[in-house]
């Protein structure tokens, strides 16, 4: 246990301070420029959202109700509730009534809790695959990723890095039963789970045991359909997942992920499309650095937000804060890295982008 922890350290000790800069940063902007917050944000904010103080509530916002409710009541429709898989909220849930009803507070224990576990996995992974200082620096540069504040939020995002990250660890190791067990999880996480199926088809082809490891692909898949079982069970409509989607104006493009890409750029976004292709070059990079599922996985965790565009809210809607899954572009950013000039450049840019994304965050205006 000792060596375990010792050996995480670098990557334990990278989550404290990023998170205390990241929690300075967002209290400080929330408590000396509270006259700056979004004048509309009374459209969004509920009672749920105040819970500790403004130092503290800062990072419950957006999605943030939608998962406390789901916490709190369960699933109800019509509304936007099922659009929000269960995992993340289910332990909110647990551990919020162990609280005495303090949910709020549990998100944040889950979230951080998962992200501090998310760090320490990744930096184990790429340490074994690649290099220690390659290690260092995948975690740095997701620690400073412009969105990966949301892995401190309430929000399933760290939870769901942990499980995807957590599924590639078992999978090195040869344990595909438990890596496709986690990979059900994190499919009742974030639809951007089934990126990871794919994924443990190449290890499972790859194995001495194709035939068994194979047919354990079904895990995930039936641990998933558990899922719209329940909702059809609970409030009479299995797919309500699917159909809580319209309520953004989000559907499947002709065009797959072009189409998200491709209706950003007419809409005059820059930024989006830029991400996207840089991620995706990465993704590209990832395949060859770290093999064929690493590459599968971190094309397909891209393209499923590209692939469901908003006509009402943009063709990358959230996209910059689901591309925090892919985490093989930021390996493979990390060997890029190995260059002194990239490593300054990435770490100036990162934070950059970390910076304006926290400010924005905590004064109620949109990030992703």
């Amino acid at each position: 246990m000792r060596g375990a922890l010792a050996a995480s350290w670098p990557a334990l000790r990278i989550f404290v301070w990023s998170r205390l800069a990241v929690w300075a940063l967002a209290a400080g902007t929330v408590l000396l420029f509270g006259d700056e917050l979004n004048p509309n944000r009374f459209r969004w904010d509920t009672p749920r959202l105040h819970e500790l103080g403004a130092a503290v509530d800062v990072w419950a916002r957006w999605d943030s109700d939608w998962y406390l409710l789901i916490a709190e009541h369960g699933y109800h429709w019509p509304s936007s509730t099922p659009a929000f898989f269960p995992g993340y909220p289910l332990l909110v849930a647990g551990l919020g009534r162990a609280l005495g009803g303090h949910y709020l507070l549990a998100g944040l224990v889950v979230s951080l809790v998962a992200c501090a576990a998310a760090f320490a996995l990744l930096h184990h992974l790429v340490r074994k695959r690649l290099r220690e200082d390659d290690a260092r620096r995948s975690v740095l540069y997701l620690a400073l990723f412009p969105t990966s504040f949301f892995l401190g939020a309430v929000y399933g995002e760290a939870l769901f890095l942990l499980l995807a990250v957590g599924t590639f660890v078992l999978a090195e190791r040869g344990r595909l039963g438990w890596a496709s067990v986690a990979g059900g999880v994190a499919l009742l996480t974030r639809a951007q789970g089934i990126a990871l199926v794919p994924a443990l088809a190449v290890f499972a082809w790859r194995s001495g045991r194709r035939r068994r490891n194979l047919a354990l692909l079904a895990v995930p898949l039936a641990m998933f359909l558990a899922f719209p079982v329940v909702l059809e069970a609970w409030i009479g409509h299995g797919l309500a997942f699917v159909d809580a989607q319209r309520i953004w104006d989000r559907t499947l493009a002709p065009l797959g992920p072009l189409g998200g890409l491709v209706q950003a750029v007419g809409e005059g976004d820059v930024v989006g499309p830029a991400l996207a292709a840089a991620m995706l070059a990465l993704a590209v990079l990832a395949w060859r650095l770290l093999g064929a599922p690493y590459g599968i996985y971190a094309i397909a965790a891209l393209a499923i937000p590209m692939a469901a565009p908003s006509e009402r809210l943009g063709g990358l809607y959230s996209f910059p804060r689901l591309a925090l899954a892919s985490f093989p572009c930021l390996v493979a950013l990390a060997v890029l890295g190995r260059d002194r000039r990239v490593h300054l450049a990435a770490v100036a840019v990162l934070t950059a982008g970390l910076v304006v994304g926290v400010v924005r965050w905590a004064l109620w205006y949109w990030v992703a």
